[in-house]
């Protein structure tokens, strides 16, 4: 067997990990690890789940496909002491309880330690083990709420927004995957387990810097026109065929490149970050794409350093050319859009092949 092919997609490979059953980014990150090569088992409650049924996920659905299942009822003893079995076996947990549930079930830490001392025990809940909000109910919008992450999409006359579960419980799930790949590494080292705290709130504001130091240069003062809210180069709009396009053209080369694919020649290219200026040309802009559907845009625009892309859907995103390549997606014979893989891995010695 080749380098390459040792690699494929495996970099977590021998590693085995338990999930107990949950909802959300506990499941999420399960796959992430699953698809960095670790060997996943499920244990599963007997019965219905906690979500509503048409919200229910399959159990052969993209979250659980892969995964050993074992359905255990582990309010009895038999049932504990299977699951018991499979810790000690296993070299990471997940689990996505409120704070005190497996403890109560004799699957804490506590627990597990005597079994298996190399365990890296992972709890992925939305406010954390503890403080104030650690047994109250949350979901994904809740979490970025209250990180302060939330109120950056506010416009005026426009209620702040964001894309459904991923922000918060799709990015506390990766968060999360590191944490584990991280315990694991230190337990590999020191033969000594750990637990993680893998708390959203916490993993959303270990993703603040960046709005932080934009926020203290001032690009987020209350009643100031912020560059990710009224500039004319960084917004989306709406085209003659009702769909919308995005433009990001923050850089002054990048800028100078939209203005000149648009036909934009008699505007000042130093008056960039003329605030003033801003609405005049936000209005021309705004006319400009409403005169042409969003495929004509992206002829002109797609591929270059104009820093466009079209607003697709789901579907639409799983045949365009350069997800396709990626191979980021499948649709099943159903027609659903699935995640194909994680994150590539390259051979060191052979930078122009992935595995």
């Amino acid at each position: 067997m080749n380098q390459q092919a040792a690699l494929q997609g495996s970099p977590l490979k021998g590693i085995k990990v338990v999930e107990f059953e949950g909802i959300g980014p506990g499941p999420l990150a399960g796959l992430l690890l699953m698809q960095l090569g670790a060997e996943v088992t499920l244990v599963a409650r007997p019965g219905p789940g906690a979500l509503p049924k048409d919200m229910t996920p399959r159990e052969d659905g993209l979250l659980s496909r892969g995964k050993r299942r074992v359905v255990l009822n582990l309010k009895e003893d038999h049932g504990r002491a299977h699951a018991l079995e499979i810790v000690a076996a296993s070299d990471g947990l997940i689990e996505g309880n409120r704070p005190g549930v497996m403890e109560r079930l004799g699957l804490g830490p506590g627990a597990c330690a005597p079994l298996n001392p190399r365990l890296v025990y992972g709890r992925m809940t939305g406010w954390g083990q503890d403080g104030p909000l650690a047994q109250a109910a949350g979901h994904d919008m809740n979490y970025v709420a209250l990180t302060g992450l939330m109120a950056l999409t506010q416009r005026p006359g426009h209620p702040p927004m964001l894309p459904p579960t991923v922000l918060g419980d799709a990015a506390g799930a990766l968060g999360f995957a590191l944490g584990m790949v991280s315990g694991l590494l230190a337990a590999r080292s020191s033969g000594q387990g750990c637990v993680v705290d893998g708390a959203i709130v916490d993993v959303l504001a270990m993703l603040s810097p960046l709005v932080q130091i934009i926020s203290a240069a001032g690009g987020f003062d209350p009643g100031v026109p912020s560059v990710f809210h009224d500039s004319p180069f960084y917004d989306r709009y709406l085209c003659a065929d009702g769909r919308y396009i995005t433009v990001g053209a923050i850089e002054p080369p990048f800028y100078a490149l939209l203005l000149q694919r648009l036909g934009l020649t008699d505007v000042v290219l130093s008056d960039q970050m003329n605030r003033s200026a801003w609405p005049t040309l936000k209005a021309r802009m705004t006319a400009l794409f409403a005169s042409q559907p969003s495929a004509h845009w992206t002829q002109l625009l797609e591929g270059t350093d104009a820093c466009y892309a079209p607003v697709l859907n789901m579907t639409e995103a799983a045949v365009h050319p350069h997800n396709v390549a990626r191979g980021l997606y499948r649709v099943t014979p159903e027609g659903d859009v699935e995640t194909v893989r994680g994150l590539r891995f390259l051979a060191l010695t052979d930078r122009a092949t992935a595995v």
